[in-house]
């Protein structure tokens, strides 16, 4: 079994799910707070500079999602500035196990890396954000900024 380092915005539902899927299949998992990593264009590169640019982005970022940032017109550099401004603009989670990492948490490539090792997924999408019946303030986290509680969306 591997030792996964998760980064991800404490006290997200989605992020947890994620983490216990992860644990239930025999995983350790190492979480980090995505906010407060000291991240530079080179680590962050590490993880998303194999995709697209559009993919890099939480799709739930309040920002992304009113229009402000279209992820598919924007150039690497302004990507990785904006990224690195706002960690929480970044398509969550990231996982590193050695050398190999991941962004989001797609079951069936997560399956191919890790593997899932048969674990039963919770139903609905496992990237999606998870929050109560008014759609805010449960999402773990106990206070909210604007774009903090917006950003929860798809991990």
């Amino acid at each position: 079994m591997a030792v996964v380092t998760f980064y991800e915005k404490p006290g997200c539902k989605g992020n947890l799910r994620q983490k216990t899927l992860l644990a239930a299949a025999g995983h350790t998992v190492q979480a980090k707070n995505l906010k407060t990593e000291a991240w530079t264009v080179e680590r962050l590169l590490q993880f998303v500079g194999k995709l697209p640019v559009a993919r890099w982005f939480n799709p739930a970022a309040p920002a992304v999602k009113h229009g402000e940032i279209v992820p598919e017109n924007i150039s690497v550099e302004h990507a990785l500035q904006l990224l690195l401004e706002n960690p929480l603009l970044i398509r969550r989670p990231l996982m590193e196990v050695g050398d190999e990492r991941m962004v989001g948490f797609d079951p069936a490539a997560v399956d191919a890396w890790l593997g899932l090792n048969g674990v039963e997924l919770p139903a609905g999408d496992i990237e999606a954000c998870v929050h109560g019946p008014a759609g805010h303030g449960s999402c773990g986290s106990h206070a909210h900024e604007e774009d903090d509680h917006a950003g929860c969306g798809t991990h």
